[in-house]
């Protein structure tokens, strides 16, 4: 057998690459036959010469010890089973470690941009996963000359992050309910002191279940998946996400062991949960739509949510959160919202928010003197 192992690396070029994306020669190469349904046209996808691909899938299927593609005359190239697995763990694998690429890639980004202009504003934060604030990090460099160092966590992880002075912003989401909501307040009131943390509005999105094309299991409500043959794809431990789980079970009057697969491990993004469904390692998962919509699921809404960054009211002033404000305010951070499914502008969009007037649902243990 032969002994394979992975070899990274990394170049500086225009800026075409976003999220998990990274280059790959022989998924690549592989992708474009599965997509055009032949090598001439994969070739033609590729900007190559039909005789340069067949010569490329054939240098790696010596390499890899295993065939890729099959192939006889008169008919289209196709993928081999092995390709096939191959392509989609590698997709799989890629998705899980998107928050980690991301951050990878920021942090490199960001040793460039110093080495070639010391006087940009740079701005960590820490939040949890959003298909949205990768793009509005791409904003801040373009438009206000701030560096965002983005790494992504739980909510509650990111919120911790903030009170040990790891990052000067954290990011997180709560369900856009005027009710009570115990869970919710419970985790946020041991990390939230108001006078102290001050809110800026973000976005609102919608959250949902992402299930497979059609629905074909009719799943309308978490509850629905109850005591029946279908695997839930849970977050983790910390995530707002997990914990909005929480509290639709317990809106329902449900116990989480009625779940198949609530205690079978669990994802670190929503395009992570997608990915799971997608495979059909799961029947359905709490997740965006924007997720749902790249791996081609179905998405079944359930609550809207708003997403919050979170400062220390001393920080306020500081020129980085200064400039972020002027991005989230400005009229391109609308327009990449709009286009983003399941996301739109918050009403009070790049202000500083008070944090019982932007939770509703806070309140004081005793009144106020």
């Amino acid at each position: 057998m032969k002994t394979r192992g992975i070899h990274l690396q990394y170049t500086f070029g225009p800026p075409d690459q976003r999220g998990a994306d990274i280059g790959n020669p022989l998924f690549d190469l592989i992708s474009a036959v599965h997509e055009c349904g032949s090598i001439q046209h994969a070739a033609r996808s590729l900007g190559a010469s039909y005789r340069h691909v067949w010569g490329a899938l054939k240098q790696w299927e010596e390499a890899l010890g295993e065939p890729l593609v099959t192939w006889a005359q008169g008919q289209p190239a196709r993928l081999t089973p092995f390709a096939d697995r191959l392509l989609w763990a590698e997709r799989q694998a890629r998705t899980r470690l998107t928050p980690h690429i991301e951050a990878l890639r920021a942090e490199l980004e960001r040793v460039l941009a110093d080495a070639f202009d010391g006087t940009q504003q740079v701005l960590t934060i820490h939040a949890s996963h959003d298909l949205a604030l990768a793009r509005l990090r791409e904003l801040a460099s373009q438009d206000e000359r701030l560096h965002i160092e983005l790494k992504f966590s739980g909510s509650l992880d990111a919120l911790r992050s903030l009170a040990e002075g790891r990052c000067q912003v954290a990011g997180f989401h709560v369900p856009a309910l005027g009710q009570a909501v115990p869970l919710f307040s419970q985790a946020l009131k041991p990390l939230l002191k108001p006078g102290r943390h001050k809110l800026i509005g973000c976005t609102r999105r919608m959250q949902g279940l992402m299930v497979a094309p059609g629905n074909p299991r009719g799943v309308r409500e978490l509850s629905d998946l109850a005591g029946r043959d279908l695997r839930y794809v849970n977050r983790q431990p910390g995530s707002a996400t997990r914990l909005l789980a929480d509290h639709l079970l317990e809106r329902a009057g449900l116990d989480a062991a009625t779940l198949a697969g609530w205690n079978e491990g669990a994802e670190d993004s929503h395009l992570a949960v997608a990915a799971a469904v997608a495979s059909g390692q799961g029947d359905a998962g709490l997740g965006i739509e924007a997720a749902a919509q790249a791996f081609g699921l179905d998405f079944v809404p359930l609550v809207e949510e708003d997403y919050f960054l979170v400062g220390l009211k001393e920080t306020l002033d500081h020129p980085a959160v200064q400039r972020l404000g002027q991005v989230l305010q400005g009229p391109r951070w609308r327009e990449q919202l709009e286009r983003l499914p399941g996301y739109h502008a918050a009403e009070r969009i790049g202000e500083v928010l008070s944090l019982t007037r932007a939770l509703p649902w806070w309140h004081y243990r005793r009144p106020r003197a």
